[in-house]
């Protein structure tokens, strides 16, 4: 699993929380959310794998609270964001996209969809997820329903709302879902279901109605349509940062990703599973963006710059009147052994 919801896209500073005792130290977002690291114990920013050494100390899981049932359902209206051509293609180039529909103005990549909707999304999630919780959420999955493709020059308003919450034996998911629509026709764009995990909570009781599923059907295993490959750069997350606006340190910054017990600086989720979908787009969509109804994934493990890239997709038949694909991303790193960094990938595409 990956660390939720990055710093925020269109207010990028970053304050400096006073200095604690010991080891310990803080990070504060000038945001309506405080993400909070504590030095060599908690993790923060996307993509971060959460193994048996990251484990919650009884103490504080004890010190976790239940969601804010309450707030389930309320909604969070951002303000109007441009879907600026620069900046799609900026987004192209940072994630290693060179389809001509992006550099000619036609669409932009279905994952830039995040860009223009974060706002809304972190003020829904600061709404559900007591304060002390905000340092153990991480991002569970993304699930993207695209109703017409997303035209540079136009303008999207989105609203968000907490969706569901389900508690586990490890922790609580909840889901965010966030509806982005022209804003001047007001018809509907994209619809978002964002699943964020608070580890470590396990009280509480569930609540809502379950999200769209989008789990790998195994069948499909025996009908692979092809694999695209791509390498991850070395400068991948400086370049990622720069055109999505997610300047998590931990991406960008090596000296302080190691100060939190990873190995180096790793990459952003959301940027592989762009580089992911760029194998939909080319093998199931005929290279047309447009084309694309839905795209799903959950994130596995975290990725390195550096590494090999490779999206293996899947032939899954039909769903809503569209040909339906699963795909899967493995990630060979420099010790060679692959590792499954996105799963239950799924995406409808219309014919």
């Amino acid at each position: 699993m990956q660390v939720t919801i990055p710093p925020p896209v269109w207010s990028r500073a970053l304050e400096p929380g006073p200095a604690a005792s010991g080891q310990d130290s803080q990070l504060k977002w000038r945001s309506t959310v405080t993400w909070a690291v504590t030095t060599g114990r908690a993790r923060w920013g996307p993509d971060v794998n959460w193994g048996q050494s990251d484990a919650v100390t009884d103490a504080r899981k004890e010190a976790l609270v239940a969601l804010a049932l309450a707030n389930l359902g309320t909604v969070h209206e951002g303000p109007r964001r441009l879907l600026e051509p620069e900046r799609i293609r900026a987004y192209a180039a940072a994630t290693n996209d060179d389809n001509p529909a992006y550099w000619s103005g036609n669409c932009a990549p279905p994952i830039f969809g995040v860009v223009p909707s974060w706002e809304p999304i972190r003020s829904a999630v600061a709404d559900m997820v007591p304060s002390q919780a905000m340092d153990m959420i991480v991002h569970g999955e993304q699930d993207m329903h695209f109703h017409r493709p997303l035209v540079p020059g136009s303008s999207l308003v989105t609203r968000a709302a907490a969706h569901s919450v389900r508690v586990g034996p490890s922790g609580t998911r909840c889901t965010v879902r966030a509806d982005s629509r022209d804003s001047t026709d007001g018809e509907a764009v994209l619809e978002q279901y964002v699943t964020i995990v608070v580890r470590g909570l396990t009280g509480g009781t569930n609540a809502g109605t379950d999200k769209p599923g989008h789990a790998f059907p195994e069948p499909a295993r025996a009908a692979p349509i092809g694999c695209l490959a791509t390498v991850v750069d070395l400068d991948q997350t400086s370049r990622y940062r720069d055109a999505s606006g997610d300047d998590s340190l931990i991406h960008v910054d090596e000296t302080f990703a190691r100060s939190v017990g990873l190995p180096g600086v790793i990459v952003h989720g959301l940027c592989t599973m762009a580089m992911a979908s760029q194998a939909v787009i080319e093998l199931a969509a005929g290279g047309d963006p447009g084309r694309v109804r839905r795209v799903a994934a959950r994130f596995a493990k975290m990725v390195l710059p550096g590494t090999r890239l490779s999206t293996t997709v899947y032939d899954a038949g039909e769903r809503n009147g569209r040909a339906a694909v699963a795909f899967e991303s493995l990630a060979l790193g420099l010790q060679g052994a692959p590792d499954k960094v996105i799963t239950n990938g799924w995406a409808e595409v219309a014919r």
